[in-house]
């Protein structure tokens, strides 16, 4: 199955007497790379949430986002506590501020109670196995409808894809069918030249078809036709299985980029040229759209 590696997932659950919402979001990259963004409570889980992604993806910047919020029970309301030795540190450095510069002016409880991070929530104690127990249940959730996400948005990409290996195989076939009258019109034109220049002395039919059997042999395309065609069932076959990796697609596109540029560069027919341009016209919008498989 193809999976992008764009996507978002989201869960929530309750926790110790708390919402958790755990956010997953990604994007393209060449490799599996994880930024997680843990509330104090649950940092003794960094290593355990990372190991978890880590199994069911193998590519992309994935950015996991977890947030803390009451679950609106007023008996689970979040509880908070003085934060004593800086409320103590706090007045020091005011006491010495009003020393130092000499002023009149007291402060009061209601200067104090302003200052930042006087009140803190009062953390409920938990083993790491505990919380892991309850945090793990809400990750695989949002997991879960991430990777939905993604496979959702591989199969769109899988239908484009597919879309444009129909589109070359049609140029492929019409590149096959030219290339035997390639031979032929060059024959006639050796001929007819020849013929020119000799003004009318009798031709050398051996050495003409020798020579027309050399170009016959220098420009067949035969075998390059044979491997792209090769290449892009390769390519639909991997579209179509469970573990469609976009970095040996990827490898297959470039491939079958030197396939059709050595077709190019042997026929040396314009008609042949052209449809070389499309497939290679093609060829890039995959490379493209080949970035975002996981």
């Amino acid at each position: 199955m193809t999976k992008s590696m764009t996507g978002y997932g989201k869960a929530e659950g309750i926790l110790s007497g708390r919402r958790i919402i755990v956010e997953m979001k990604s994007v393209n990259h060449r490799f599996l790379e994880i930024s997680l963004r843990l509330p104090q409570m649950l940092a003794s889980l960094e290593s355990e949430t990372k190991k978890r992604i880590t199994e069911q993806f193998s590519r992309g910047k994935i950015d996991v986002i977890v947030r803390v919020n009451g679950d609106g029970n007023p008996a689970d309301e979040e509880r908070f506590m003085l934060n004593m030795p800086l409320v103590r540190n706090y007045y020091a450095l005011l006491c010495q501020l009003k020393e130092e510069l000499h002023l009149t002016q007291d402060f009061s409880l209601t200067t104090l109670t302003g200052l930042r991070d006087i009140f803190v929530p009062v953390e409920v104690e938990q083993s790491s196995d505990d919380l892991w127990e309850g945090f793990s249940t809400i990750l695989d959730e949002a997991v879960g409808n991430f990777s939905v996400m993604r496979e959702k948005e591989g199969e769109s990409l899988a239908g484009d894809l597919r879309g444009r290996l129909e589109i070359i195989s049609g140029f492929l076939n019409k590149i096959d069918s030219r290339a035997p009258a390639v031979v032929a019109e060059y024959q006639k034109r050796l001929t007819q030249r020849i013929r020119e220049l000799t003004a009318g002395v009798a031709l050398d039919e051996s050495r003409l078809l020798q020579e027309v059997a050399i170009m016959a042999e220098r420009c067949d395309i035969t075998e390059e036709i044979v491997r792209l065609r090769s290449h892009m069932e390769q390519f639909s076959e991997m579209l179509s299985s469970e573990n469609a990796a976009g970095r040996k697609i990827d490898f297959l596109l470039q491939e079958m980029g030197r396939e059709i540029n050595t077709i190019g560069s042997k026929s040396g027919d314009v008609e042949i040229s052209h449809f070389v341009v499309e497939i290679k016209s093609e060829l890039a919008k995959l490379r493209e759209q080949v970035q975002n498989i996981e």
